[in-house]
């Protein structure tokens, strides 16, 4: 097949529009109102309340690429009062749910670790459910100097 001097130019044209158009698409953030949501629909619509939950994580992130965080939830962890679960939200991901962890009177503790990619600059929100329907809530604001979810 012999490439035309009209089609390679059609051909170059289009792949330059095609660059340019993706370039002004960007990923789009959570926001807020979105972490809000989410965190109403993991509590069943309970309220959360601030206190009996630990959320660490890094006043300043030098790297949004990997971010530890973690966080602790004081819990007899009998049979009959326990923490069922734990979600993270980052309120500036393109998703703002991280991660849920999942406890059993058998796990001893409500503690748990682990990193995470934070795009910008935003709050990292944790929320514990527990088994009598109490949810627990803490935030802590992170600030990103390297963007970690293509910022």
């Amino acid at each position: 097949m012999k490439l035309t001097r009209r089609q390679a130019l059609s051909f170059s044209t289009g792949a330059i529009a095609f660059t340019i158009a993706g370039m002004r698409i960007g990923p789009a953030f959570a926001n807020a109102e979105d972490t809000s949501a989410a965190v109403q629909a993991f509590s069943g619509g309970a309220e959360p309340q601030s206190g009996m939950m630990t959320l660490k994580a890094p006043e300043i992130a030098e790297n949004g690429n990997t971010v530890p965080v973690s966080v602790t939830v004081e819990s007899p962890m009998t049979a009959d009062d326990y923490v069922e679960s734990v979600a993270i939200y980052a309120e500036g991901n393109p998703n703002p749910e991280v991660v849920v962890f999942n406890f059993t009177p058998m796990s001893g503790e409500a503690s748990a670790t682990t990193r995470m990619r934070l795009a910008k600059t935003q709050n990292v929100v944790a929320v514990a459910k527990t088994s009598t329907g109490k949810v627990y809530i803490d935030k802590r604001e992170v600030k990103v100097t390297i963007g970690g979810c293509g910022g």
